[in-house]
């Protein structure tokens, strides 16, 4: 069977490290790679010279794509892993969505931002208008300039309020697969102590991850979340940093309010989000 991926280029350096630590990644599995430019131009602009225009910048885009599929193939020679190439003419978040319907991805993996990222933003508009749409994909963000580390440590912050079903928790599970790695279940302590719901909550997400080497990290709060959250992968060496993005969560406030001004949010590890 194996996995479908697909990973957005805009053939930036950025884009061509988030193919490497891909590939790095699922070194061992079966996958398809399809990389996706989507090339779009305004209709109100089409005239006979902006058709030759449209026309240029598509073959331009293809053969990037067809470059950038042999520079995969060459610089990681892995008979596990197939790639393809996609053009698309829609906008980046309709090809993407339209993307993982039509060949059955199972995980995004992108950048923090593309070629033009303002660097006040953590996260590009692009890949916040993606988080946003996606509501059936899970989408894993690597930071500018990252370099492949195997994720031996995968941190899952929650405050066991919300019940996780086995689709939910899907995800962290096979990126924990991977590589037999340790998941770091941190909780912010609020309230003195856990009320009925946060324990059945907890009870079911050990259940959950019986067979994973799993441990619990109560954190007193001291801090804004986001701090707290970047000191414990700091202090524990996180590798990943995982959540599930739902109505009134974390990552909702940080895609509601990308400025790390106001969030101080920076996470300087891969970060997945996973869609309730």
């Amino acid at each position: 069977m194996g996995r479908n991926i697909l990973i957005p280029t805009d053939f930036s350096d950025n884009a061509w490290n988030t193919v490497v630590y891909a590939l790095k990644l699922f070194a061992e599995e079966y996958s398809t790679f399809y990389f996706l430019n989507s090339t779009i131009i305004k209709v109100s602009t089409l005239s006979n010279l902006s058709n030759k225009l449209l026309k240029t910048m598509q073959e331009n885009a293809m053969k990037q794509l067809l470059d950038l599929k042999d520079l995969a193939e060459t610089s990681n020679v892995n008979a596990n892993h197939n790639y393809q190439i996609i053009l698309s003419l829609k906008d980046l978040k309709t090809a993407v969505k339209t993307a993982v319907k039509d060949w059955g991805i199972d995980l995004v993996i992108m950048g923090t931002k593309g070629a033009t990222g303002a660097k006040e933003f953590f996260f590009g508009s692009n890949t916040i208008n993606i988080v946003k749409s996606l509501k059936n994909c899970p989408v894993l963000i690597i930071p500018e300039e990252y370099d492949y580390i195997t994720p031996s440590q995968m941190a899952f912050p929650t405050d066991f309020n919300r019940f996780y079903s086995h689709k939910e928790l899907k995800p962290l599970k096979e990126l924990a697969d991977l590589n037999n790695s340790k998941i770091r279940i941190m909780h912010i302590n609020v309230e003195e102590k856990l009320n009925d719901i946060q324990k059945y909550n907890l009870t079911k997400l050990k259940e959950y991850l019986e067979y994973y080497e799993y441990s619990l990290h109560w954190l007193p709060k001291y801090d804004k979340k986001a701090t707290e959250i970047n000191d414990f992968i700091e202090e524990h060496n996180v590798n990943i940093l995982a959540m599930v993005n739902y109505n009134h969560s974390f990552i909702e406030k940080i895609i509601r309010e990308p400025i790390i001004k106001k969030i101080g949010f920076h996470p300087r590890v891969p970060f997945l989000v996973i869609p309730e």
